[in-house]
């Protein structure tokens, strides 16, 4: 699918991964319409690429169906929906104080990564099934699971459970929606020069990325969204998981 004159959806648009992907899709002449809970922020950045802002909590069932059906009467029925709305807090299932992790920490995290992804991602495809395909698809889901859905950290167990929930869902996902010419896709970060890793020290920094095999550095966002360029231009792609980490299998911690 080409990405020219075509309208997308990014959840999690205001920043980081998201936010590469938006300025790409948009450099490419796609009309881009951001959902996020920041709203200064995914405003700027509507503004910047010329694109459309929606404040939208992905697991919010009215909230997206509503934003899907705003964005249509602004860009037209969005043909491409990229996932990368997340959380994620450190917490062992046994934290120093002797007591188990609450579960409403844990809810909490699979509630946004993973219950989050499938709420966009079917009603993006519920809406989607109605158009006429372009070509020989209709369009493509691009989900955001992470390399802790393999090999997750001490202190990533509700983390890693909600990216292996998005790992799992992927190929019955694609199935699901291949009568209905719609692929789904799912990318599996490493290490990326995201928000939250910009907070630590330039040493904390360096060290992650001497983890990395090669290239011995963090992953920038703009790799990232390059990938999602690709999955869209190449209709072959569908029900796979892609890890883009540098060869990186992490550490117990």
């Amino acid at each position: 699918m080409e990405i020219q004159g075509i309208a997308a959806i990014v959840t999690g648009g205001a920043s980081g991964l998201g936010a590469a992907t938006a300025t790409l899709l948009a450099a490419g002449g796609a009309k881009v319409t951001i959902f996020d809970l920041n709203e200064a922020e995914g405003s700027a950045h509507a503004a910047a690429i010329r694109g459309s802002f929606l404040k939208v909590d992905v697991n919010n069932e009215s909230e997206v169906e509503a934003a899907i059906a705003k964005a249509e009467a602004v860009h037209g029925r969005a043909r491409v929906l990229v996932n990368c709305a997340g959380i994620g807090i450190p917490a062992k299932t046994i934290g120093r104080d002797g007591k188990p992790l609450a579960m409403s920490s844990f809810r909490k995290t699979i509630d946004v990564n993973l219950v989050g992804s499938f709420n966009v991602a079917s009603k993006f495809a519920a809406a989607l099934a109605q158009a006429e395909p372009v070509g020989e698809e209709r369009g493509v889901i691009v989900n955001t699971a992470s390399v802790a859905a393999f090999d997750g950290q001490m202190g990533q167990v509700a983390y890693s459970a909600s990216k292996g929930g998005i790992v799992g869902m992927t190929l019955p996902l694609a199935r699901d929606l291949a009568s209905l010419r719609i692929r789904v896709v799912t990318i599996a970060p490493g290490l990326f020069m995201t928000p939250l890793l910009a907070t630590l020290p330039k040493p904390a920094q360096d060290s992650l990325a001497a983890q990395v095999p090669f290239p011995s550095r963090l992953g920038q966002p703009g790799e990232y969204a390059h990938l999602v360029g690709s999955i869209i231009a190449n209709p072959m792609l569908n029900g796979e998981t892609i890890r883009l980490d540098g060869a990186i299998r992490m550490a117990p911690r």
